[in-house]
């Protein structure tokens, strides 16, 4: 019993953030989803001309890459987005403190028996 503990280790239920979760790994996750899921057309944009413009792009892609950080940091200084990126690595942590796997290697094993 001892050695589970320690492997899953923490109280699924504990909702305390230590300094890296806080510091590191919710802001991680805030530009994450920000560029998956709210700035898709600058991120796409962007990418495009950095395509198109090869050797030149710093010059080339300062309006897509202004437009891009702007977006970004539009999200990043939400609190309610904050709450909500915040909310969901808590959900993740009690999850794996609860179960020991991983939502990502979770999702990517039913992906493979199905």
């Amino acid at each position: 019993m001892h050695l589970i503990q320690t492997c899953f280790s923490g109280d699924p239920d504990d909702k305390h953030l230590r300094k890296v979760e806080k510091d590191v790994l919710i802001p991680q996750r805030m530009r994450d989803k920000a560029k998956t899921e709210k700035c898709v057309a600058e991120v796409e944009r962007f990418s495009e001309c950095c395509k198109n413009a090869s050797v030149l792009m710093t010059f080339q892609c300062q309006k897509e890459n202004a437009a891009l950080k702007d977006c970004l940091s539009q999200w990043y200084n939400d609190p309610d987005f904050k709450a909500e990126c915040t909310q969901e690595y808590l959900d993740e942590r009690s999850e794996y403190r609860r179960t020991g796997i991983a939502k990502r290697l979770k999702s990517s094993r039913y992906q493979s028996s199905t």
